[in-house]
């Protein structure tokens, strides 16, 4: 299994990202997919997550109305678009997988970076 994130870089506050993360070697549409940050100096925080058929979404209260996650199933692709950025949300956004609601995420990308400056 491999997710691979991609889609960080260098944004001003205000700005917009969108991440992706394609995935292979699983069957995408059986897994729920989630979207982690660690900011530097930080544990690593949980930031959104779907179900397998993209309608039911979670978000972290600090991200709420400025991200947004989705999932494109015959890409085996699921996105964060980030908007409004805040310098707080520097981190490198980490996208995984699981099963289901009742077992830790098993599947973990690489990380990408994302750096807002104030």
């Amino acid at each position: 299994v491999q997710l691979q994130a991609s889609g960080g870089g260098l944004v001003q506050a205000g700005g917009s990202l969108r991440l992706s993360c394609a995935a292979s070697g699983l069957t995408f549409v059986n897994y729920y997919m989630g979207w982690f940050r660690q900011a530097p100096g930080k544990d690593r925080e949980f930031v959104a997550r779907i179900n397998k058929s993209g309608v039911r979404k979670n978000y972290t209260d600090s991200v709420k109305g400025r991200f947004t996650i989705s999932r494109d199933n015959a890409k085996n692709t699921v996105y964060l678009q980030l908007n409004s950025l805040k310098p707080e949300d520097t981190a490198v956004y980490y996208c995984a997988a699981r099963i289901n609601d009742f077992v830790a995420w098993g599947y973990w990308g690489q990380g990408t970076l994302v750096t807002v400056s104030s």
